[in-house]
């Protein structure tokens, strides 16, 4: 492989090439498309799935066609006026409903707080904590940081640093889900603040204390038995690891999805009076409309808006 190869595969993140491999082997072999394609082939494989694939899924699948016809130096067939037009068509009679996750509140997480701590409380010391305490961490780092899974996933022991003075915490992420646009950073500095209460701080370091561990992955699986793997948990079971927490302590956990710790923090900050732009530089983004997306509004119908209008 030349320079140039290794360093177009290094931009393009895991997640995405495996979302792309699947997308061209089912419209290669769950459908029989063959490379290169014609723009009218392209057409007749979208109006099949139309419907059957909610838009986002089609456009991904788009994404993945045109991305396999350049990988080979074919004229990309996506781009036509054609495939546009179809494509029009399928958003005008399958209109697709953007589903969001349901914004983790602070109600909930104090309801957990005082199940976790009855339940660490409760324990006898032959007792495995291990799976408490790592779901408080994860939950508490992951809504005051508003991380996703896979942030959450890649945090690594040797690259957290807890000040002594009671500040908070750095974490030193190797990559942001930004850089494979326009910019790439090799580290991108994230802090925590220390809490009066859900403190992720203290979280973290009732975990870390128990892996006894300075290095590796910070969160890891844990068998039936208690026993802590030494990989990092797979960013498809932090969901899984949520849900399970909500639902131990009867809250509705149907909602839930990665962005919901992300989201959750957003509509809290957003209604304790943060400014747009306090929000993007602490969770990170670039761009103001990634922002607005994951805030819920403190009053969705606007109904203290229009109460004040109608007057007494």
């Amino acid at each position: 492989m030349t320079s140039v190869e290794q360093y177009v595969k290094a931009s393009i993140r895991k997640n995405t090439e495996r979302s792309y491999k699947s997308a061209i082997e089912h419209y290669e072999i769950s459908w029989g498309g063959l490379l290169p394609a014609t723009p009218d082939t392209v057409a007749r494989y979208l109006a099949a799935y139309a419907g059957k694939l909610v838009l986002p899924t089609l456009k991904h699948r788009l994404a993945a066609i045109s991305q396999w016809h350049l990988e080979y130096g074919f004229a990309d067939p996506t781009k036509s006026k054609h495939v546009r037009q179809v494509m029009k068509g399928i958003a005008e009679l399958h209109p697709h409903r953007e589903k969001r996750a349901a914004p983790v509140q602070l109600i909930q997480l104090e309801k957990l707080e005082t199940y976790w701590n009855s339940q660490i409380q409760a324990s006898p010391p032959e007792a495995s904590l291990a799976p408490l305490l790592r779901d408080r961490a994860l939950i508490l780092l992951g809504f005051w940081r508003a991380f996703r899974s896979d942030e959450l996933c890649r945090l690594r022991i040797e690259n957290i640093i807890v000040h002594a003075d009671n500040l908070g915490m750095e974490f030193h992420l190797a990559r942001t889900k930004t850089s494979n646009q326009t910019s790439i950073q090799s580290v991108h500095t994230h802090k925590c603040p220390a809490l009066k209460r859900l403190c992720p701080v203290a979280a973290y370091s009732d975990w870390v204390n128990l892996l006894d561990d300075r290095s590796g992955p910070l969160f890891r699986g844990i068998d039936r038995w208690g026993h802590i793997a030494p990989t990092a948990l797979h960013t498809n079971s932090v969901i899984p690891i949520i849900r399970n927490a909500f639902t131990r302590v009867g809250l509705c956990a149907d909602a839930i999805s990665s962005h919901s710790l992300r989201r959750g923090f957003a509509t809290w900050a957003n209604a304790n009076g943060w400014d747009v732009k306090s929000l993007m530089d602490y969770v990170g983004w670039r761009d103001m409309k990634s922002a607005l997306k994951y805030i819920e509004p403190h009053d969705p119908y606007f109904r203290d808006k229009i109460d004040k209008g109608l007057g007494p």
